[in-house]
């Protein structure tokens, strides 16, 4: 089962949950207020093969680059 991401749009509060993917759209409560009035959001991830980025923001990166070169921060 895959980890979504959400955001409460009533607290702001932002929080993960483990659900089938069938159920990743479905009205969730937030952990904070109880509300179902919640959204998934864009999940960011990185992955690493032999000490390379090969997807994804890879960390070191500045917020305007993707994981590749970067003329702005060097990266």
């Amino acid at each position: 089962m895959p980890i979504y991401e959400y955001r409460c749009l009533e607290c702001g509060e932002r929080f993960d949950a483990l659900r089938p993917m069938a159920q990743s759209d479905a009205p969730i409560a937030c952990p904070g207020c109880e509300t179902d009035r919640t959204a998934r959001t864009v999940s960011v991830f990185a992955a690493h093969s032999g000490g390379k980025v090969v997807a994804g923001s890879g960390g070191g990166s500045c917020a305007g680059c993707a994981g590749g070169s970067c003329a702005s921060c060097g990266n």
